[in-house]
């Protein structure tokens, strides 16, 4: 099947001058600097956007300080809830310009685009949309003494914290941006929004829709640019009153030592890591097979939460990657337009490169590549998928987060070595655990270090269930209920009467 021929709407959002959107409108930005929007499939620039200075950075800030305060302070909870399942409604309208834009900027699949990208946004709006009415706080007995009759009551609130700054990754710039939006706004909190310098653009056309939703000017601000410069000041602003990062472990670290050095300022980090994926021998092989791939290749392995450590019994490893080799083989790799292409580019020329070093690595460390390995000639940022066979632990890439279309193997023999080998990492994101056997499974769950644990599924994840990692991997929850505690301060009230 050939490539889906672009909306004219698309190609007409990609000709614009980008900038910024601020206090309800595009604003082009003041600075001198502009950096490309490069397509990983062709390495064609497809736009410019101008870096964001300390002008747009005070102008975002002061914008969402005033919606704050304004606004968004008098929309009833009820409205605010209403304001999300419209902004649904229109990204669903607008899916498929929404769903090409993003695969240009990106290199995900059109498929991957309209239904997770898009389709979970959706799904994930209208969830936080059902909380709005819903964030209270309860009354509280007390045991103070009275001495001439008088009496005490107590209860606790919850109140917004004020202007967030979200700091958003290059591999689901709406997604993430979604979720992280939908819970500010769902707590009466306004945002101010940095995408990646490589995913600058889809949050540009959202925010326009988000004022056509009736979201008040100054509640949703996009400012573009680079960490260092952009996302920096952003945190280390006056006005910021949370940040919430998702992205790797060592900017989440600088991210968060900048936060809390200023002014404690709260921080919800979701780190990514090295989550490991653990199967065991009561499987058959094919459905081994099936979770692999579940598990490590989507998005070209380009998910915080996916699989880059699988664990595979002695008797079952040979098997087991003989058979991944011959499906992964059969991958249609190509144009991320074309509806039938299976695996696309990797996101941007930075992190191509990055996977290229880590298969030399894997070289040099002596480790056996089963599959893949390299790159694939010709024009785009795409590699093979790739199977490598590590020697023990201790090996780089069973180590060091890939972020790409790598499963990394090591067998074992015995259920107690292979719960050690899951905890021995820093990390501590997500795993699974793969068995017919429930009672097994339910015994292992409480063993591993992770945040999510998943049995017989992985890297699936529902706006009702909260998600956030422990050890270096992150502080704090989305979704589910947690989230409020992150975007809320509590406050107790005490009353004599």
């Amino acid at each position: 099947m050939s490539e889906l021929a672009l909306l004219p709407a698309v190609s007409e959002f990609l000709k614009r001058q980008h900038g910024h959107f601020i206090n309800g409108q595009t604003v082009p930005g003041g600075g001198k600097t502009t950096f490309n929007v490069v397509n990983p499939a062709t390495e064609k620039v497809i736009s410019t956007v101008t870096e964001g200075t300390a002008t747009e950075v005070n102008a975002a800030m002061e914008a969402a300080n005033q919606a704050f305060y304004g606004a968004w302070a008098n929309t009833t909870p009820m409205e605010r809830g209403n304001c999300l399942n419209r902004l649904a409604d229109l990204l669903e309208k607008n899916l498929e310009e929404l769903a090409q834009l993003e695969t240009m900027c990106s290199g995900k699949t059109i498929q991957l685009s309209r239904f997770l990208e898009i389709g979970a946004s959706v799904q994930f709006l209208r969830y936080f949309a059902g909380w709005a009415t819903k964030i209270s706080g309860e009354t509280l007995n007390v045991s103070l003494p009275s001495f001439k009759g008088e009496k005490y009551s107590a209860f606790t609130q919850r109140e917004p914290v004020g202007v967030v700054a979200g700091i958003i990754p290059w591999n689901f710039s709406i997604m993430i941006s979604i979720w992280k939006l939908a819970a500010a706004l769902t707590c009466g909190c306004t945002i101010v929004l940095k995408p990646s310098e490589f995913t600058p653009l889809t949050m540009l056309r959202v925010a326009e829709l988000a004022k056509e939703a009736g979201i008040p000017d100054g509640v949703i601000n996009i400012v573009n640019g680079g960490g260092s410069e952009v996302g920096s000041a952003l945190i280390a602003h006056p006005l910021c009153s949370k940040v919430t990062f998702t992205g790797s472990v060592p900017t989440g670290l600088a991210v968060g030592r900048s936060a809390m050095e200023g002014k404690l300022t709260r921080v919800t980090l979701e780190l990514g890591g090295k989550n490991g994926a653990a199967f065991l021998a009561d499987l058959p092989v094919e459905k081994i097979v099936d979770g692999i791939i579940e598990a490590g290749y989507l998005n070209q392995g380009q998910i915080c939460a996916a699989a880059e450590r699988f664990y595979i019994p002695s008797s079952l490893i040979d098997d087991v990657l003989s058979q991944l080799k011959q499906r992964l083989s059969t991958f249609k790799i190509g144009s991320p337009l074309d509806e039938t292409t299976e695996m696309g580019p990797l996101a941007n020329k930075a992190h191509y490169e990055k996977i290229l070093n880590l298969f030399e690595q894997a070289k040099q460390d002596g480790n056996q590549i089963i599959y893949g390995g390299c790159p694939i000639d010709g024009t785009g940022y795409f590699v093979e998928p790739t199977i490598i066979r590590a020697n023990s632990p201790d090996d780089t890439l069973m180590k060091e987060e890939t972020f790409g279309p790598i499963g990394t193997f090591l067998s074992y023999d015995d259920e107690e070595e292979l719960i050690k080998q899951m905890n021995s990492t820093p990390f501590g994101l997500a795993a699974s655990l793969w068995t017919n056997d429930l009672s097994k499974a339910m015994r292992m769950i409480s063993r591993i270090e992770a945040g999510t644990v998943w049995v017989n599924m992985h890297t699936f994840l529902d706006p009702a269930v909260p998600f956030g990692g422990i050890k270096s991997s992150g502080i704090g929850r989305e979704f589910g209920s947690a989230f409020i505690e992150y975007y809320t301060e509590l406050k107790s009230v005490m009353i004599r009467y």
